[in-house]
């Protein structure tokens, strides 16, 4: 526990705010569609303290971003067999105080797909949890819209993706309005605010930005309580040596040219013991520990629609199961690990940077498979014909108290590539072993997994917040990020 103990100390403390404002604003903007640029109303909402401290985090809170898109739009949806809508908002915000400025990024995503209207406005209600702020010295700190992107995942009425599967938005405030959210007045130093817990989790490479020379730092969104879509995952409290979190993430299939997206599956990790070893200037803590993932008390991912193009032109869904070979267990009881993390801390230079690489051993069954349209029976046994490793990498820097980047104990992006073996077993009333094998396998895909903060259910206290919930589960539920 040496490594996350560490880690978790290096998180700064948070203050308390007087009282809260309400942030109520309808902007328009104007986005690019494939039918041409349409006019779209935006409601941004939240809560934002109405005053804070120099070096105190401003955390907006129940975050909301409402769009409703004009009636040509699910016109044009249904008109390409869409039925449902489920959307993602990513609006940019200019976190001003005086001439000094630093950018953060308000996410939400739609809980359930919308259906399309047959007639009338579409409108996406969408929530999410947002970065903190922490301004770095007194004067009024201004919270500013900016661009806006929309990602809108496009579903026929029995669930299959539609023709395209996906939309993506660029959109621009309309020139003229006023754009600020809201304004918060900030204090010195010698208020008189009283110290709130620490929020927690990773801060990723792309949302922590300023903190120099005067600039606001916008860390990591607050945890939110888990999803609904998250499915089980409760740790063991009397297992001083167990955390879980929930993973997600994208894979290529690089010869088909796509992606699927794996959806939020379970981790339980077994923490190995940490170890100090002085080298020069370098003070390295290294931890080998083992992951299992869990999906129904199985050691797989949860089942992943992807649909692709097959040899360019024809369009093929199937149903893709990863089930993962498990680690041994050695003789003394301890798990052998495929996890293994290297802590460099440079004594010197006050920094310290982090490696992690996770390695899985998997086997992939595809199943459900149909081919423009028409279901393909290939058997109950198509899957590759031997197990492959998927080999995740995940670094971090730490420097000035700003970490950036991912640990086993904070979580965030990990990256890798997997080659898929040949498939075997594939077809029930013919050998179809070598059109899988020709349109998956032999060439390296890119894959980007998203962990989520860990709880490590013996350290958790209930009622006392942070990273577990009051049932031993993470509450840092991630999103998949391509």
């Amino acid at each position: 526990m040496a490594t996350a103990v560490l880690l978790g100390s290096m998180v700064p403390g948070a203050q308390a705010a007087v009282g809260v404002q309400d942030v109520d604003a309808e902007l328009a903007y104007t986005c690019g569609l494939p039918e041409g640029e349409q006019s779209v109303k935006v409601e941004v909402t939240a809560k934002v303290p109405e005053s804070a401290q120099a070096g105190q985090l401003i955390q907006p809170e129940d975050v909301g971003l409402d769009l409703t898109l004009p009636e040509g739009v699910p016109a044009a949806l249904a008109g390409s067999g869409a039925a449902t809508v489920s959307a993602e908002a990513r609006l940019s915000v200019d976190v001003a105080q005086g001439d000094q400025h630093a950018r953060a990024e308000w996410i939400g995503t739609t809980a359930e797909p919308v259906p399309v209207p047959e007639a009338g406005d579409l409108v996406l209600s969408t929530s999410g949890s947002v970065p903190y702020v922490k301004p770095e010295a007194p004067g009024d700190l201004a919270f500013e819209a900016g661009a806006l992107s929309v990602e809108l995942a496009l579903k026929k009425a029995d669930g299959a993706p539609a023709e395209p599967p996906a939309l993506s938005l660029s959109c621009a405030p309309d020139a003229g309005q006023e754009a600020t959210l809201a304004e918060v007045p900030v204090g010195d130093e010698g208020g008189d605010a009283e110290p709130e817990p620490t929020p927690t989790g990773a801060w990723p490479e792309e949302q922590v930005t300023g903190g120099d020379d005067g600039l606001p730092e916008v860390g990591a969104p607050a945890q939110r309580p888990a999803a609904a879509e998250a499915p089980p995952c409760v740790g063991d409290p009397s297992d001083a040596l167990s955390m879980v979190a929930y993973v997600t993430g994208y894979a290529n299939v690089a010869k088909l040219k796509g992606a699927t997206k794996f959806p939020l599956a379970c981790a339980r990790i077994t923490q190995g013991e940490s170890r100090i070893v002085p080298d020069g200037e370098f003070l390295h803590i290294y931890q080998d520990s083992a992951v299992d993932l869990d999906h129904e008390g199985k050691p797989q991912l949860p089942p992943a629609s992807g649909t692709f193009l097959t040899f360019g032109f024809m369009p093929t869904t199937a149903t893709l199961e990863m089930t993962q070979i498990p680690p041994a267990t050695n003789p003394d009881g301890t798990r052998v690990p495929n996890i293994k993390s290297d802590l460099a801390i440079n004594i010197a230079e006050g920094s310290t940077k982090a490696v992690t690489v996770v390695t899985l051993e998997l086997m992939l069954r595809l199943r459900d498979v149909e081919v423009n349209g028409v279901p393909m029976d290939v058997g109950d046994n198509c899957r590759t014909s031997k197990p492959f490793q998927l080999r995740l990498e995940g670094h971090m820097t730490l420097k000035d108290g700003v970490q950036v980047g991912y640990t086993l104990a904070t979580g965030g992006e990990l990256t890798g590539a997997v080659t898929l073996p040949p498939f075997s077993g594939c077809g029930a009333e013919e050998d179809l072993d070598n059109v899988f094998t020709a349109s998956l396998s032999g060439v390296p895909g890119y894959v980007k997994q998203v962990q989520g903060a860990p709880c490590a259910p013996s350290q958790h206290t209930p009622g006392a917040g942070g990273v577990c919930t009051d049932a031993y589960e993470p509450v840092d539920v991630p999103e998949a990020r391509r």
